[in-house]
C-alpha cells in the first residue's frame, strides 16, 4: 500500500516538474519577443536585418529537433531535458550580454543556443508527458502544453511592464535568464532517470514482428501531415494576425494587437480542457472538431468583410489549433515502436511549418492580399480534418477489429 502511495507521490512530482518544464520556455520566448523593438533599436539593424537575426532561432530549433530523436534514446529524457534548459539559460545570458555590447551576430549566436536547447528538449519533454499520461490514465499532454501558454502570457506581461518602466532589454533578459535557473534544477530532480534509452533486449524481443522505417510508416506520415496544418494555422496567426486585422479589416494597431489576445485565450482555454474532451470522446473526435472550428473562424475572417465577426472568430481560430500539437504528438508516441524517433519526426513536421509558414504569407499576402493569402491555411485545415482517423489509440481500434471479427 505505501509503495503505491509513493509510486502516485512520484508520478505526481514528475508531472508538475513537466508543467513547469512547459511553462519556463514560455516566460523566457515571450520575455526576449515583447522586446523586439528594442532589441532591434540596440543592435542598430534594419527590419531585414533583425530578419537575418532572427534566422539564429530558427537554426537552432531545426538542430535542436532533427537530432533529438536520437539523443533521447542515447541519453535518456532526464539528460535531455536537463542539458536543453542548460541550453536555454545561456542562450538568454549570450543575448543579454550581446545587446550590452550592441553585437548583433553574438545576438543570433545566442538564438541559436536557446533555440537548440528548446528544440532538442521538446521531444524528450513530450516523450515524458506521453509516459505520464499512461501512468495517470488520463489526457495530460494537452494541458502541459496549456502551461506553455500561461509561461508566453505572463513573459508578455513581465514584458510589458519593464518596457513601461523603461528597463533595459539587456537587464531584462540577463534578469529572466537567471530567474529561470532555480526552478529548472528544483524540478529535473522529479525526473527518473533512464527514461526513453534504448532497451537491448526490449528490441530484441520485437525482433519477431518488424516494423517498418519511420518513412513508409503511413499513419505518422498522416500524423505529421495533421501537425502541419496545425502548426501552419498557429504560426500564421502567431505571424499575421494583427497586421491581418489592421489591413484586411481596418482595424487600428492597437485594436489588431488586442484582438489577437482573442486568439491567444482560445488557444490557453482549448488547452485546458482538451483532456477532458478528449478522453470522453476520443482524440479523433476532438482532431476533427478543432478543425472544424478552426475552417469556421479562418473562413469566416477570409469570406466576411465585418469587424465584429472577424474579431469573433480568432477565438474559433485559436480554439481550432490548440490542440494541434499536444494531440499529435501524444499520438505518435503511443500509435507505434521507438516513440522517441516518432515525436522527433512529428515535432520536425510542426516546426517545418512554422519555418515556411511566414515567408510563403508574406509573399502570398504582398500580390495578393492576407486575406486571401490565409486560403492556404483555411485548405490544410480542411486536410486535417479529412485524415484525422489518423490519430486513433491503438486500443481505439480494438473494438473495431472484434466487431469484424464476429460478423
Amino acid at each position: 500500500m505505501s509503495a503505491a502511495i509513493s509510486q502516485r507521490k512520484a508520478t505526481q512530482r514528475r508531472t508538475w516538474a513537466l508543467f513547469a518544464f512547459f511553462f519556463l520556455p514560455g516566460l523566457v520566448m515571450a520575455s526576449w519577443a515583447t522586446r523586439t523593438p528594442a532589441i532591434r533599436d540596440t543592435l542598430s539593424v534594419s527590419t531585414a536585418g533583425m530578419g537575418i537575426v532572427l534566422f539564429g532561432l530558427s537554426v537552432g530549433s531545426m538542430s535542436g529537433i532533427l537530432f533529438s530523436g536520437w539523443l533521447v534514446k542515447r541519453f535518456g529524457t532526464r539528460n535531455i531535458i536537463r542539458s536543453g534548459m542548460t541550453l536555454m539559460v545561456t542562450g538568454m545570458l549570450v543575448m543579454g550580454v550581446a545587446l550590452f555590447f550592441s553585437s548583433p551576430w553574438l545576438f543570433a549566436l545566442g538564438l541559436a543556443i536557446l533555440g537548440a536547447g528548446l528544440g532538442s528538449s521538446e521531444v524528450a519533454m513530450n516523450v515524458e508527458g506521453a509516459i505520464v499520461e499512461g501512468l495517470l490514465k488520463k489526457t495530460v499532454l494537452p494541458m502541459m502544453h496549456g502551461f506553455y501558454s500561461l509561461g508566453t502570457l505572463a513573459g508578455a506581461g513581465i514584458g510589458m511592464s519593464l518596457t513601461a518602466f523603461n528597463v533595459t532589454a539587456y537587464g531584462h533578459l540577463l534578469v529572466i535568464g537567471l530567474i529561470v535557473i532555480t526552478p529548472i534544477i528544483i524540478a529535473i530532480t522529479a525526473i527518473p532517470h533512464g527514461v526513453g534509452k534504448d532497451n537491448a533486449d526490449a528490441n530484441s524481443a520485437d525482433t519477431h514482428e518488424p516494423h517498418p522505417p519511420f518513412y513508409k510508416d503511413l499513419q505518422l506520415i498522416l500524423i505529421g501531415t495533421i501537425v502541419l496544418a496545425m502548426a501552419f494555422a498557429e504560426g500564421s496567426a502567431n505571424d499575421w494576425l494583427p497586421l491581418l486585422m489592421v489591413d484586411g479589416h481596418g482595424f487600428s494597431p492597437t485594436s489588431g494587437s488586442m484582438i489577437y489576445v482573442g486568439f491567444t485565450l482560445g488557444m490557453t482555454v482549448g488547452r485546458f480542457t482538451g483532456g477532458w474532451f478528449i478522453d470522453r470522446y476520443s482524440r479523433v473526435t476532438v482532431v476533427r472538431a478543432c478543425a472544424v472550428m478552426g475552417i469556421l473562424g479562418i473562413g469566416l475572417i477570409i469570406f466576411v468583410d465585418n469587424a465584429f465577426v472577424a474579431g469573433i472568430s480568432v477565438i474559433l481560430w485559436g480554439l481550432g489549433t490548440s490542440l494541434g500539437f499536444p494531440l499529435t504528438i501524444s499520438a505518435a508516441g503511443d500509435t507505434g515502436p521507438d516513440p522517441a524517433t516518432r515525436v522527433s519526426v512529428v515535432a520536425a513536421s510542426g516546426y517545418i511549418a512554422f519555418l515556411v509558414g511566414p515567408p510563403l504569407l508574406g509573399f502570398l499576402g504582398e500580390h495578393y492580399g492576407l486575406r486571401l493569402a490565409m486560403l492556404v491555411v483555411l485548405s490544410l485545415m480542411v486536410v486535417a480534418a479529412l485524415v484525422a482517423k489518423a490519430v486513433a489509440k491503438p486500443t481505439d481500434l480494438v473494438p473495431k477489429l472484434i466487431q469484424r471479427r464476429n460478423r
